[in-house]
């Protein structure tokens, strides 16, 4: 299988110029114009993945307790949900919130109780733990991903942050699909 990377002597400085390059060479009239957009975005959401989960790994927490612990501390006071909520919120299976509720309660970050109303409806609570990680681990998180985006100035990040957003409204709509999940993260 022959491999993406372009040849250590190339005129490039940027292998995804050579990638579109070659592919207009090889198949004439082939579109390649997404390349120059999509293969950054795919490099781009790995490093920032493999980053974040070294962060993370460093703090003493998997990405998928963080994302339940800080969807529970960004609802607010009293810093609980039910599993329903959550898994709308997170936008994964209910049994795969279930999973992640089982996890952190036996770490004891979160509480269930039963959630009144509904007849099976469980709360789901930040406890003491869980909110003490969740802040010192958004504020690792937040200003690491803040000093890798130092290379852009503020205008340049804004219009990345417009153009990024347009960018996945319309994939969603033409993919209909308004899910957001981690990437490589299956379904």
């Amino acid at each position: 299988m022959a491999s993406d990377h372009p040849p250590q002597d190339s005129a490039s400085d940027y292998p995804v110029a050579d990638i579109a390059a070659a592919w207009q060479r090889e198949r004439p009239g082939t579109p390649v114009s997404s390349i120059g957009i999509v293969t950054p975005l795919w490099r781009l959401a790995k490093l920032f993945g493999d980053d974040r989960r070294r962060v993370l790994a460093h703090a003493g927490v998997d990405t998928a307790t963080l994302d339940l612990l800080s969807v529970l501390r960004r609802a607010g006071e009293p810093y609980a949900l039910t599993t329903r909520e959550l898994a709308e919120r997170t936008m994964i299976t209910a049994g795969a919130v279930s999973q992640r509720v089982a996890r952190a309660e036996r770490e004891g970050l979160v509480t269930r109780r039963p959630g009144g109303g509904r007849r099976r409806s469980v709360l789901v609570e930040l406890t003491p733990a869980g909110h003490q990680l969740v802040e010192s681990t958004v504020d690792q998180v937040l200003t690491r991903e803040a000093e890798l985006l130092t290379g852009l100035d503020p205008e340049q990040q804004n219009q990345l942050a417009t153009l990024l957003r347009v960018l996945l409204q319309d994939v969603q709509r033409q993919l209909n699909d308004h899910r957001l999940t981690q990437v490589g993260e299956p379904d």
